[in-house]
């Protein structure tokens, strides 16, 4: 919950051209959904594509406050995250929620990137694999081979989102592993191995050489350090 419209457009500004080279990878902003449309204006033309950070599972009714599918196709948006941790942990997301989230998201042609981690208890009682687990179950697996082929995924440690604590490599490779494993049971060998799974946990600019070194991750869900263009722009084009 960063930056206002004039704000968005003057970063676009600064990161545009620091990326325009950038070929490699598929970049996406998820911008507050007030500041969608300065955001898709600002990219017109360019290779960055314009997501949100959420939306409700109805087309419309009496649900005041929320944000359905097709508003955000209708200004422009292409993704959606869902499931990110923090909505989770304030906003009491469920797995039947992040499933519902997931299908309206395909329903109107939004790419949803559906995100899955522990929290730092989790993690310290050996639980992590357990609870990755009842996530994707839960709220991933419902999903048709062919729904399935059209989201992406990110492995966020909760105990890392805004906190400076990063997994190290080892411990963000072996989720990812283990995510793709559960892919590859359910999907099949060649789904686990088309499917994206992006880190998202504290990833700066001097730890994405560390990370990206991982042969099971595939990129980078960045939060705080998406703010600054300059900052930004050396993830991207690592």
């Amino acid at each position: 919950m960063y930056k206002n419209a004039s704000e968005t457009t003057a970063f676009f500004e600064k990161f545009l051209p620091l990326v325009a080279a950038s070929e490699h990878a598929d970049i996406v902003i998820c911008a507050p959904f007030v500041n969608i449309p300065a955001a898709v204006a600002a990219t017109s033309g360019s290779r960055v594509e314009v997501g949100a950070q959420n939306l409700y599972w109805a087309k419309e009714g009496a649900f005041t406050g929320e944000i359905s599918g097709p508003m955000l196709v209708g200004v422009g948006c292409q993704w959606a995250i869902i499931g990110h941790s923090e909505r989770r942990q304030y906003f009491n997301e469920t797995e039947e929620t992040v499933l519902k989230r997931t299908l309206a998201a395909l329903e109107y042609n939004l790419h949803p990137i559906v995100c899955v981690g522990e929290r730092l208890e989790e993690r310290e009682s050996g639980s992590t694999e357990a609870v990755l687990k009842a996530q994707f179950d839960g709220g991933i697996a419902p999903l048709t081979a062919d729904q399935f082929a059209q989201i992406t995924i990110a492995y966020e440690p909760v105990w890392a989102i805004g906190t400076g604590k990063t997994a190290t490599r080892d411990m963000a490779g072996d989720a990812h592993r283990f995510l793709r494993s559960l892919v590859a049971d359910k999907y099949g060998a060649t789904a686990a191995e088309n499917i994206r799974i992006l880190y998202g946990g504290s990833v700066k600019p001097d730890n994405v050489k560390g990370l990206m070194a991982q042969p099971d991750i595939d990129g980078a869900l960045v939060g705080g350090a998406s703010l600054d263009a300059a900052g930004f722009s050396k993830i991207v084009n690592f």
